[in-house]
């Protein structure tokens, strides 16, 4: 018999805020995170506007040494883990830091490392490259970093699977909890990715979106949509095994019911056409929980604003459901904090967590002209409504696919 295994704390920072409640209380208020690129000149760019993270120290979540030698995908990691540890209550010091493990994955690690640092190759020669490049650039850097500042020392994992890589690592932390190869993860994604070669690299990929009105850069599910907004941050759970976590008397906000994983084996970049991916990867996480197609009412979408994702994954969404499709709420918190690559997933199942909590399910924001076959209730509004099962998905280039179902506590 596997074990059952609930979500004790929550830590986020994004671009509507840098903790769970500022951004719980921006996706109730339907704020987005969306204004010009800061970090650099955008100017011969195709793209101009991105939701970057706001207001963010990272001496307040580490010692400066240590911030200094971090890049930002590690930076958000901590501070989200910090929070999330905090909101847990566990007190590290009575736990077997063997028994506490972290998955914590990036898309891309970090850029800024490769742009500097390929800089000073080409201005200066190779002896100055500096000799914390790699491991400051290295995507796993994300687990090994709050691993090393918590001394947590149970399997430290990173799941790469680019926008898919929240769920999954939020997957593989559940699935080590199951089978008896830790009593804690922390689990979840994050990502620094606006950066000059990330933001040049999508537009050439026709990915981002061109506009520069931040009221409408980003429309999921709408006929306008023309791309998804690049964007930063991370999010992290503290995943539990339920009986250690009832005998230290932890608040649960949730329980993990189930996950599900396919691969399109399709395109590098274009989901398949017909959805049967993320399909078969909602149909193999419902199976996971033990439920049934009819008990899910409430889907936490992929909903990047791009043609193809929207589409495709309506079509999975109906494979799925067949008739029950428009009976469903299907909601992209993405409309508002832009897309996260590696952090998306992780984020939005605690954007799920907290609907699941107060009953509310945010609305899609900017949503407003029906494209043709797109006619499910993409929530263009907020509804008060009982969810008692949450599925969020995620798809990733290369054709991954990745679903986790989180339920209310019982």
């Amino acid at each position: 018999m596997s074990r059952r295994v609930v979500i004790t704390g929550m830590g986020a920072i994004t671009p509507v805020g840098n903790s769970v409640e500022e951004f719980w209380s921006a996706l109730k208020e339907g704020r987005h995170g969306f204004a010009p690129i800061s970090r650099f000149d955008h100017t011969d760019y195709k793209a101009h506007v991105a939701a970057e993270i706001k207001n963010f120290d990272p001496k307040e979540y580490m010692d400066p040494k240590s911030a200094r030698r971090m890049e930002p995908f590690c930076q958000f990691a901590i501070a989200a883990s910090k929070e999330a540890l905090e909101d847990s209550g566990l007190d590290l010091s009575k736990e077997d830091p063997y028994d506490i493990g972290t998955c914590i994955g990036s898309g891309v690690g970090s850029l800024q490392a490769t742009e500097r640092e390929v800089q000073k190759m080409m201005e200066k020669g190779p002896s100055k490259v500096s000799p914390l490049y790699v491991p400051q650039m290295i995507s796993n850097m994300a687990s090994g970093n709050v691993a090393i500042t918590f001394g947590l020392k149970g399997k430290s994992i990173n799941v790469v699977t680019a926008c898919a890589t929240g769920t999954n690592c939020i997957g593989e932390a559940y699935r080590t909890i199951q089978y008896g190869d830790a009593e804690v993860m922390l689990a979840g994604g994050c990502e620094g990715g606006v950066t000059p070669v990330s933001i040049a690299g999508f537009c050439a990929l026709t990915a981002l979106s061109p506009s520069d009105d931040v009221d409408t850069c980003c429309l999921p599910f709408d006929k306008r949509r023309s791309g998804f907004v690049m964007a930063e941050g991370a999010g992290v759970l503290v995943l539990e095994e339920l009986e250690h976590a009832k005998k230290r008397g932890a608040h649960i906000y949730g329980e993990i019911m189930g996950y599900g994983c396919t691969s399109d084996a399709y395109h590098i970049t274009s989901p398949a056409e017909d959805g049967m991916g993320a399909a078969n990867a909602m149909k193999r996480a419902i199976k996971d929980a033990g439920l049934t197609e009819d008990d899910i009412t409430y889907i936490n979408a992929h909903g990047t604003s791009t043609h193809h994702n929207d589409l495709f994954e309506t079509r999975a969404i109906k494979a799925v459901f067949k008739d029950r499709a428009k009976e469903l709420y299907v909601n992209s918190t993405k409309s508002m904090t832009g897309h996260l690559l590696g952090g998306a997933g992780a984020v939005e199942l605690i954007a799920c967590v907290k609907e699941i909590e107060e009953g509310y399910i945010h609305r899609t924001l900017g949503w407003a002209e029906q494209d043709e076959e797109m006619d499910l209730n993409y929530c263009p509004e907020g509804a008060n409504v009982p969810i008692k099962y949450a599925l969020s998905n995620s798809l990733g280039f290369g054709g991954h696919n990745a679903t986790v179902i989180v339920g209310r506590f019982e």
